[in-house]
């Protein structure tokens, strides 16, 4: 980080020398001024998730992590897998974070093959942007959302996290354009935010279960009589490894049996 900083100040500093006939070149600075800046942003949160990892408890919630064993309703929210699977697993993400993208390369492929495509798991998202640390969250989210509206939420949902760091309106706009969407329809939608209501009661459900950053994950059985509810009763706090999630949703399902 620090090396981050030097080389801030030297691109401030050669910025401020230049002479004015070199405009090219100070758009070239400028641009790295605030790539840098962004990285430090990130290096920040990287920091805080490592150490909130190194103090986290079993990925089963203990004592004090302001988590509550409590019945949730999916509603809308959008869900891979079967609506009775055995098991739900909630997760709450910010598209701009950098472990959530790796949670989405790492982890829910194989859970998505191995539970998700066998009908043993229902995969719910909840938006939970953070915009004191990610500038662009909000408006991924909402892109997100609005391409739900066109049946498109999980190609909008990959394409973001395969280019995490391009998530600017012109490109979410873009983004929408390559996976088939309505440009007029989801442009109308994205400008006038329309599911900005839908993104508060995301981040609220999530405060209620005791969600503090992201990503965030809830674990618990679907109820067998009402699919729209399962009761939760595992949080897995951050980006955790593959044989964690197994290990929690391997025990529901044998608890079901």
């Amino acid at each position: 980080m620090k090396n981050n900083f030097i080389i801030f100040i030297a691109a401030s500093l050669l910025l401020a020398s230049l002479p004015a006939w070199s405009a090219s070149t100070k758009q070239e600075i400028q641009e790295l001024s605030a790539q840098v800046t962004e990285m430090q942003k990130d290096l920040a949160e990287i920091k805080k998730m490592l150490k909130d990892i190194k103090s986290a408890p079993a990925p089963r919630a203990a004592a004090g992590s302001g988590f509550k064993e409590q019945v949730i309703s999916i509603g809308t929210s959008p869900f891979k897998g079967k609506a009775d699977a055995t098991v739900t697993l909630v997760e709450f993400s910010d598209y701009q974070c950098p472990f959530c993208a790796r949670n989405y390369r790492q982890v829910m492929p194989t859970l998505v093959k191995e539970y998700v495509d066998t009908g043993k798991l229902k995969f719910v998202m909840r938006e939970n942007p953070i915009p004191s640390l990610h500038r662009n969250a909000t408006n991924a989210s909402l892109a997100a959302l609005c391409a739900k509206d066109q049946d498109k939420y999980w190609e909008m949902h990959n394409i973001m996290f395969d280019n995490q760091r391009e998530l600017d309106v012109a490109n979410l706009k873009a983004f929408a354009g390559k996976i088939g969407l309505d440009a007029v329809t989801f442009d109308e939608c994205l400008d006038s935010k329309k599911h900005d209501k839908q993104i508060s009661a995301d981040i609220a459900s999530g405060v209620k279960l005791g969600i503090s950053g992201t990503p965030g994950f809830f674990l618990g059985l679907t109820d067998p009589k009402d699919s729209d509810k399962a009761k939760m009763t595992v949080f897995i706090k951050g980006a955790k490894s593959l044989g964690n999630f197994k290990q929690e949703i391997d025990a529901l399902l044998k608890s079901a049996e």
